[in-house]
């Protein structure tokens, strides 16, 4: 069961010693959620996902349940494309002891023949189609509809043929409004938007030919191919920039 820390700032007693600073707090979440940032966890309580104590000089200090809490919301936001409000009322419920489901929100399974079924939380027996309207990404961004369309004018995010968005908007979408909060504006973004179509260029390429072919077995294969290469040139402009910074993430 989640938990929350008791009221008061920490004191440096023995009660205390069990508390992690904001620093810690963040080594332990990157194992799973390797780009979590100090800001983010920051925005994450100014927002009310959690509440660390404070010590007499102003510093954080995290409760192993509060942990455990930033865990479950990075979790939700990550798998299930959910916006903060939705996320903390969920939370709090589950702490009064009620049983709730999450709402589902545009990760469904294919039936096959064409309507989405499965369970939200199963693992999916085939292939998954990720899907969002409108009113969804702006509520799971928590944007509103002039930023929305700002980033469709950079070319940043694109609804597909039928007017809904693939689940990666989301994704982008967060991306985006976090390098907002250090003062990158979209406008920014459209030359990694333009190394991304090359990147996806040369990897369409590669794999072309395999989608081309007549045995449903080699067209299969081509889509494994592309997602492997796309996970290659991924880690290799994660590298290079690191590289061209001369930094190291962890």
């Amino acid at each position: 069961m989640l938990q929350t820390p008791s009221g008061g700032a920490g004191s440096g007693t023995a009660a205390d010693s069990g508390l992690m600073s904001i620093g810690a707090v963040l080594s332990v979440l990157r194992d799973e959620f390797p780009e979590v940032t100090i800001s983010k966890i920051r925005f994450l309580e100014s927002e009310g996902l959690v509440e660390p104590r404070r010590t007499p000089s102003g510093y954080r200090k995290f409760s192993a349940g509060d942990v455990e809490r930033l865990g479950h919301v990075l979790r939700m936001q990550r798998d299930h494309y959910l916006p903060l409000k939705v996320i903390r009322e969920h939370l709090d419920a589950l702490e009064r002891g009620e049983q709730v489901r999450l709402p589902a929100v545009g990760r469904q399974r294919d039936s096959g023949d064409g309507e989405p079924g499965g369970d939200l939380y199963g693992e999916p027996e085939g292939p998954t189609v990720a899907r969002v309207g409108r009113a969804e990404l702006l509520a799971a961004a928590e944007i509103g509809e002039q930023e929305l369309a700002e980033w469709e004018s950079y070319g940043l995010i694109g609804p597909l043929p039928d007017g809904v968005y693939d689940a990666e908007a989301v994704t982008v979408a967060a991306l985006v409004v976090e390098l907002g909060r250090f003062g990158i504006e979209p406008r920014h973004l459209r030359a990694m938007k333009a190394a991304a179509e090359r990147d996806a260029g040369l990897v369409d390429q590669v794999v072309a030919p395999l989608r081309r072919h007549r045995n449903p077995q080699t067209r299969a294969h081509a889509e494994a191919r592309a997602k492997e290469l796309a996970g290659l040139t991924v880690k290799l402009h994660a590298a290079l920039v690191q590289t061209a910074l001369g930094v190291r993430l962890p």
